[in-house]
């Protein structure tokens, strides 16, 4: 395998990544810092599922991966013969040596506590000694690996909850099913999770399967009916704020209601939205992420 390196400037990235991805048959294109381990390092954030709000930084690393060296030097060759291109500059381009790429990856996964009785633990890995309540969860495909600060804030409500005993929850948006499996871990007596996504259904009824959680059924929003008392949902505020109502109405009087998917600056819009329902409020934060929650009346209480 050949690799060929090459310093872009910003307003350059998209066009090049392009080419060697869709035109010179790079088997994967990487963007990276330059400036990285320096003062001028930048950090360059994006909501999930949104495009980043650059393409790259002012100076950026682009490596490419190619099956020969052939491949390679024409890739080279060609970029470089582009009228557009004449600030592009060739770091590198040389074999690499073979590597475990599965061992690799998986290096880049540790288990992550929730709490310290509480973790998400690779397949791979040792169980920390503390821990009681364990998610045995692989990346895969479907967003919900307990690295993100979203996905954490709900499991750490979960598992502060101690009333969850006997409880029907409802996982909307559950994504590789993460909530749905840490409420059963937790005494959920039955569990929906749903998704307008079919591969995260698979892997959320995967992933209930490989946890015994039995309680866990797995299908598209339809299956959602009637009542829960719990009602999660860690999608995004957008479509939080559109599915206000449905998701409000599936609690049940004396449920909860836990949101997640939130920046901070959105907490207000997020209320609005709710407010002819639900009453919500910010419940934990983390790295400029929040949670939401909210408490329907009981059906003897005035609301």
């Amino acid at each position: 395998m050949f690799e060929l390196v090459l310093r872009v400037p910003e307003a350059l990235v998209e066009a090049v990544s392009e080419a060697l991805a869709d035109d010179l048959e790079a088997l994967s294109v990487s963007v990276e810092d330059a400036d990285a381990g320096t003062d001028t390092e930048q950090a360059l954030f994006g909501e999930p599922g949104l495009p980043a709000p650059r393409p790259g930084w002012a100076h950026s690393t682009v490596t490419a991966l190619f099956d020969n060296e052939e491949l390679a030097t024409e890739a080279a060759t060609l970029l470089r013969a582009q009228q557009w291109a004449t600030e592009l500059q060739i770091v590198a381009l040389g074999a690499i040596a073979e590597q475990d790429w599965v061992r690799l990856t998986q290096s880049q996964f540790a288990p992550v506590e929730i709490t310290p009785s509480f973790w998400i633990v690779p397949s791979w890995h040792e169980v920390p000694t503390a821990a009681r309540h364990i998610i045995r969860l692989d990346p895969g495909l479907a967003f919900g690996t307990g690295t993100h600060p979203t996905t954490r804030m709900c499991l750490r409500w979960i598992a502060a909850q101690s009333g969850m005993q006997s409880q029907r929850v409802l996982d909307y948006g559950c994504g590789s099913g993460i909530l749905a499996i840490g409420a059963a871990l937790h005494g959920a007596t039955q569990v929906d999770a749903v998704d307008i996504d079919d591969a995260a259904v698979e892997a959320a009824f995967a992933n209930a399967q490989a946890n015994g959680a039995t309680q866990v059924r797995t299908g598209r929003p339809e299956l959602a009916n009637n009542e829960y008392g719990i009602v999660l949902a860690n999608i995004l505020a957008t479509p939080l704020k559109l599915l206000a109502p449905l998701l409000a109405g599936h609690v049940t009087p004396g449920g909860h209601l836990v949101l997640a998917g939130i920046l901070e600056r959105q907490a207000d819009e997020l209320a609005q939205a709710y407010a002819p329902w639900l009453a919500l409020k910010v419940a934990d934060r983390e790295d400029g992420w929040i949670l939401m929650t909210a408490q329907r009346p009981a059906a003897n209480t005035v609301a």
